[in-house]
């Protein structure tokens, strides 16, 4: 009897492993996580309605069991060998596998030269980091946030809506710098400037320690900012230590082909772990940390690893939700020429990028609730279809982005 082992039991994974069931897989299905809690999605570990208590999960424990997988908590992969093919674990089993899925995910960057397991210094990648944080969100604390992207900014504004105190640092001189056009991140400060988010951008720090039972921040331009917490939010580093161990190809990532597979027979990976060339930008390679790619690349991963060949062929999307405000993108706007802005009326709109022959490449929009999603979805089904959209019936609220999808 065949037998698939997957490394990684976060959203990736635990996708992957139910999708090979869904799609008639017989076989042996082992899930190996390294955290000691089964699947849950990771998500809401930064929004403001987020339990403290349980995380949401996935799926039923039970699920695991009815469904033939074998899932093993609290154990780490330590390595692989492609020749062998045989996984070995931290408790020393080893594993014999005849299709093998990484979906590893990423692991939250560290502030250079800060100390390590600091109760008073934490990052944000598991349901612990975020119980650890929501003791100190209440009125009367003073968290320090460093780095301006959507972790740090749904922490920030989690945190002001429990009552503590919250300072953003950022380096560059502004918010969202990677991905997310001006307009929208210059509302987004504004909005948290006016909650009493103290955001402070262009700005160096020359150390971070722990002094006191309280963390301490030192910019470069002399001033000390002390915080009951300092949480660093300065991005993730895909996690391939194993992968390159074992002599797969790296870059940005665990590189794959356009079916997930990866340089060695028989071993996929899929997820924030993994680059892969995007066929409606040229097979520009990319790696994405968000929710629904680990999603999608956990079902695919499933089918190739079935021998169904399907290539990766979904546009790149996103969303943050701050306050009552919730931002989408749709596709990757790198290479726009122009932007086309459509207002959709109570604070809401949209920028539609085009590169410079006129084909529209990503859609970014905010507004309250669910204001954009409707629209962003519309310009996703554009994307796909390498749309050369009017740019004038783009930027009209009255003509109807269905109607450019039939043209």
């Amino acid at each position: 009897m065949a037998h698939f082992v997957i490394l990684g039991a976060g959203e990736c994974g635990a996708r992957a492993a139910f999708a090979l069931r869904e799609k008639g897989f017989d076989g042996e299905i082992t899930l190996v996580g390294a955290e000691p809690l089964h699947p849950y999605e990771r998500p809401p570990l930064s929004k403001a309605g987020a339990d403290a208590g349980d995380p949401k999960f996935i799926a039923a424990s039970e699920k695991y069991a009815d469904s033939g997988i074998r899932l093993l908590t609290g154990l780490e992969a330590r390595d692989f060998d492609t020749a062998s093919r045989t996984v070995t674990l931290s408790d020393r089993t080893t594993l014999s596998y005849d299709k093998l899925l990484l979906a590893t995910g990423a692991a939250a960057r560290s502030f250079p030269g800060a100390p390590e397991g600091s109760a008073h210094i934490r990052s944000l990648r598991t349901h612990h980091d975020a119980a650890a944080l929501r003791d100190v969100m209440k009125p009367g604390k003073h968290i320090a946030i460093i780095g301006g992207g959507f972790i740090g900014l749904e922490l920030a504004a989690t945190a002001r809506l429990l009552g503590a105190e919250v300072t953003v640092i950022e380096g560059l001189e502004r918010v969202l710098k990677r991905g997310v056009p001006e307009e929208i991140a210059h509302l987004l400060t504004e909005r948290h400037r006016a909650e009493g988010v103290d955001i402070r951008c262009g700005v160096s720090i020359e150390s971070l320690s722990e002094e006191g039972g309280k963390a301490l921040i030192r910019l470069s331009a002399g001033e000390a900012i002390e915080a009951d917490l300092a949480l660093v939010g300065i991005g993730a580093r895909p996690n391939v230590e194993i992968a390159e161990k074992a002599g797969l190809t790296i870059e940005n990532g665990i590189a794959v082909d356009r079916y997930l597979q990866t340089s060695a027979p028989d071993v996929f990976a899929a997820g924030d772990c993994c680059s892969f060339p995007l066929s409606i930008y040229g097979d520009r390679r990319v790696r994405l940390e968000s929710w629904r790619n680990a999603q999608e690349q956990g079902t695919l991963a499933a089918a190739n690893m079935l021998g169904l060949d399907e290539a990766v062929s979904s546009v790149p999307w996103f969303w943050s939700d701050q306050y009552d405000m919730t931002l989408q993108i749709a596709g990757l706007a790198e290479g726009a020429a122009t932007h086309q802005r459509r207002d959709l009326g109570a604070g809401a709109f949209i920028l539609f990028h085009l590169d410079a022959d006129g084909r529209l490449i990503a859609a970014s929009g905010i507004g309250p609730g669910n204001a954009v999603a409707r629209d962003i979805r519309l310009a996703e089904m554009l994307i796909a279809a390498r749309a050369h959209p009017d740019p004038a019936a783009l930027a009209a609220n009255d003509v109807k982005l269905k109607s450019l999808l039939a043209a």
